[in-house]
């Protein structure tokens, strides 16, 4: 069993969470101005990834450029694709498509870990179970490496469209909002606000 085992039903019943999904969280965070450099790349990758329609192209050519436009703003670090085994007796175990964490250290995962995202290719939905699997390993995590936080922040994307979510004392936030593509800066407010935790 590993983290893409998980879906909603089945992450709620084994780690006895509540999910909270009638909350509006970061409708009200302020949209950040991206850079000239970021605007360009985005006019380009985000055609092309949307044509190509594959989950590898939308990390690519979209979800990647955010990420570094985050580690332009500040210390932090973005692991793509690694191995996250926190407790293999559990199912959280596997690999997630990318993992943020407030240390500058790149060689490897430092902690604490603040940020998961996982990338999808079909609807939103099939990717939360998954992703809150992930955010309980990074509160394991965190904690084990006694660096502790009040919380977990998570998304899932196809790219084009975000899904924020929260996790704090056994409570999953799921955001009633979608967040797209066509507003960066709105997206690039909300994760430079759970990096320095704002939100």
């Amino acid at each position: 069993m590993s983290y893409s085992d998980f879906d909603l039903r089945k992450v709620k019943t084994t780690f006895n969470l509540t999910l909270i999904e009638n909350e509006s969280l970061f409708a009200n965070v302020p949209a950040l101005k991206i850079s000239s450099f970021l605007a360009e790349t985005l006019a380009q990758t985000v055609p092309l990834a949307l044509a190509i329609a594959t989950e590898k192209a939308c990390s690519e050519l979209i979800i990647v450029n955010l990420f570094l436009e985050l580690k332009r703003l500040g210390k932090m670090s973005f692991f793509s694709g690694i191995e996250f085994n926190v407790d293999k007796e559990k199912g959280l175990n596997g690999f997630c498509d990318f993992i943020i964490s407030n240390s500058a250290e790149q060689f490897f995962l430092e902690s604490p870990v603040v940020f998961i995202a996982e990338a999808k290719n079909e609807k939103i939905n099939s990717g939360l179970g998954q992703c809150i699997a992930e955010m309980v390993a990074a509160q394991i995590y965190n904690d084990r490496e006694n660096q502790p936080k009040k919380c977990i922040y998570g998304a899932v994307t196809t790219g084009h469209v975000w899904k924020f979510l929260k996790y704090e004392n056994q409570c999953v936030y799921i955001d009633t909002n979608d967040f797209y593509i066509d507003r960066p800066d709105k997206i690039m407010g909300i994760l430079t606000g759970m990096i320095r935790y704002e939100c």
